[in-house]
């Protein structure tokens, strides 16, 4: 566990991203079949009918397992997809088996645009989403864009939105003992590593550092 008191958010992002590419590719292999074990018949991905995830980079732990089974039980996947403007927005498509994808900016394969296949958020059952690190309160680290957060703002105005549940997917190694947490940071249900579960969410916290951020811009 890596420990975050005297890290900036870059240093830490630094080194973790380090750390999950130091992973060789058979240790790649591994984590995905054990996430695999983690998560596949649990309740939580076996209700869900309609299910995002992520085609991992930069040395994320893998989903392909989860991808298949998925569409194996007759569900629908969806991967996020970044719109051309605002460039900022993000929406979530769904996956074809087979389907042709293309490379955004950040040289991510993705689908070409398909509104009729896009789906909010709010209707998603499930999202599994890719970090870089995470601590056992639900905090997430992200890549630093912030296209998570603005897609699921929705959460932070109304807290009786309760879909889709926000699980985490990350490499053990990953784990960071408490991140600090920003106003606008929409907390996990729980994060799934190869190894187990780590359970969110700090809600009091946040809603503490929402009223810190409200009295600063007033």
């Amino acid at each position: 566990m890596i420990h975050a008191d005297n890290l900036s958010r870059p240093a830490l992002r630094r080194q973790l991203r380090d750390c999950r590419r130091a992973l060789t590719p058979a240790q790649q292999r591994q984590a995905s079949r054990d996430l695999y074990r983690q998560l596949a018949q649990h309740p939580l991905f076996r209700r869900a009918r309609h299910i995002a995830l992520y085609l991992p980079n930069d040395g994320e732990i893998d989903p392909l397992l989860l991808r298949r089974e998925a569409w194996r039980r007759g569900k629908h996947v969806y991967l996020p997809l970044l719109a051309h403007w605002p460039r900022t927005h993000m929406v979530f498509q769904r996956l074809a088996s087979g389907e042709t994808l293309r490379r955004n900016r950040f040289r991510i394969p993705e689908p070409q645009p398909c509104p009729a296949r896009q789906r909010r958020p709010w209707a998603l059952d499930l999202l599994l989403l890719p970090l870089v690190g995470f601590d056992d309160g639900g905090g997430r680290l992200g890549m630093g864009g912030g296209f998570y957060d603005r897609a699921l703002a929705y959460r932070l105005r109304h807290k009786n939105w309760q879909k889709p549940v926000l699980l985490g997917l990350a490499h053990a190694c990953q784990q960071v003992d408490r991140l600090p947490l920003e106003s606008w940071d929409v907390p996990l249900h729980a994060t799934v590593t190869d190894r187990g579960w780590h359970a969110g969410c700090r809600r009091e916290e946040l809603e503490e550092a929402r009223s810190a951020q409200g009295l600063r811009r007033g």
